[in-house]
Order: structure tokens, then sequence, then C-alpha cells
């Protein structure tokens, strides 16, 4: 059963009523005692433990005096994650992003920003539980996500799905406010040090970069996620102009 702990990603699954179970430190402090009167409002069962067997069951992770166990996150498809009548789709696909801390910022980035999903793969994955669940101050409770086994294959299941797939690659010479974000699209971003896998950043419709002043080469994936994303997001309030097309870049 998925472990989250801290007091804002535990806030945030009470929100959402997919706390099980509540585990606390006792005497952790008021904020604590907040989420145990909230939890016993929900009828949510508590359970008193021990500063080194709440340690255990965290991992070592910085708890706050306070761990919940989680019902299994809500599974997505693509399909649901586009079929938006309200909003064209603006999803975040993840290659291969194993930091937890990455990962949450990510979530955090995507749920701010009004995105419409989050596309991981099965393996070589951070865990949405533990760390990531506190890196993303809670919004792995809010934000949509579907896990596939391939991303390649859900990049071209997008594109027949009238998404656009945008990676995010550092030698790119297009920049990313190139790209009109007002149509649905799908930001791919790649692991640490690594970047996308080569099949991945073929069949992405475009590649685009940030461009960079300093002296360092590139942001972090999660820094570069959350520039992408506002970007949409302004775009979004303030529509760009279009070509005769309605496309960016021309046809696929």
């Amino acid at each position: 059963m998925p472990v989250i702990y801290g007091i804002h990603a535990v806030s945030e699954a009470l929100n959402t009523r997919r706390v099980s179970r509540l585990l606390h430190e006792r005497g952790a402090g008021p904020r604590v005692d907040a989420l145990i009167a909230r939890a016993n409002e929900l009828r949510i069962p508590t359970e008193t433990m021990d500063r080194r067997a709440l340690e255990r069951l965290t991992r070592g992770g910085v708890h706050q005096g306070v761990a919940a166990h989680l019902e299994r996150v809500a599974a997505y498809t693509l399909q649901e994650l586009v079929q938006d009548p309200a909003t064209p789709a603006l999803l975040v696909v993840l290659d291969g992003i194993e930091d937890p801390q990455n990962v949450g910022a990510i979530l955090r980035s995507a749920d701010a920003a009004g995105a419409s999903g989050v596309i991981r793969q099965a393996r070589h994955a951070a865990p949405l539980d533990g760390a990531t669940a506190k890196a993303s101050a809670g919004a792995v409770s809010h934000v949509r996500i579907a896990t596939v086994v391939n991303i390649s294959r859900a990049l071209e299941e997008l594109k027949e799905l009238n998404v656009w797939t945008v990676g995010l690659d550092a030698e790119a010479a297009e920049t990313y406010e190139a790209v009109d974000f007002t149509l649905p699209t799908a930001i791919v971003l790649g692991g640490e040090g690594t970047g996308l896998r080569r099949l991945v950043r073929e069949t992405c419709d475009r590649l685009v970069s940030i461009p960079m002043s300093g002296a360092v080469s590139s942001l972090n994936v999660s820094v570069a996620a959350g520039v992408t994303l506002f970007e949409a997001a302004r775009q979004r309030r303030n529509p760009p102009g279009r070509g005769a097309s309605g496309r960016p870049g021309g046809e696929r």
C-alpha cells in the first residue's frame, strides 16, 4: 500500500479522500493535531507510532511527525487525459525521469499550470509515493496520471488523438517560445543527465530548447518543465496569432 509523509502531502491526500489510515507521532504539534482531527471527522482510522517506527515506515524521509497509507492512485488512459471538451489538452510526458524530487516538482508545476495530466512509463520511473509525494506538496493527489509501457508508442497514440508532441532538447535550434501551446500539446521531458532517448526524440513532432544566457548549458528538468508549462499557461490566457494552417510548424 502506498505511503506518503509530510504535512502538505498528507493534508492534500485527506482533501481528496485518498487516505486509508493516518499514522502520526505523539505530540508532533498543532499542525499534525489538525490533520488527526480532520481524519477523525472523515472517519479515517488513525494510529500513534513512536518516532523510530515512523522513520522506518518513511525510510528516513522528513515526515514532520505524520504519514498516511493511501488508496491506490486512479489510473487514467491517454484518451481520458486528452478528452476534455472544456480546454485543449496540455500534457507532460516523463521519459525515464527517476529522481523523486524532480518528479514531485514536475507534478507540482503541472498542477499549478493547469495541465491536463502527466504520462509516465511503468519502468525506469520514480514511484509516486514517499519522497515524490512530499516534493509535489500534495499535487500527486490532484494531477491525473497515466502509466504506459512504452513512451514512444504513447507519443504515436497521442498523435492519433491530434495532440502535438514537443520534446525539450538543449541542442534544438528552435526555442520553446515558437510553439503555439494553445493547441493540444504534450511536453516531453527526458531523464536527468541523459535527456530524451533516441527513439523518443525521433518520435516527437518537434524539438525545442530553452535559451540559456549563463555559463551552464541546460536547466534541471523540473525547472525546464516549469518554464515551459507556464509559457503554455500564459499563451492560453492570451492566445497568440496563428498562420493560415492553425498549426505550429506546418503539417505533420
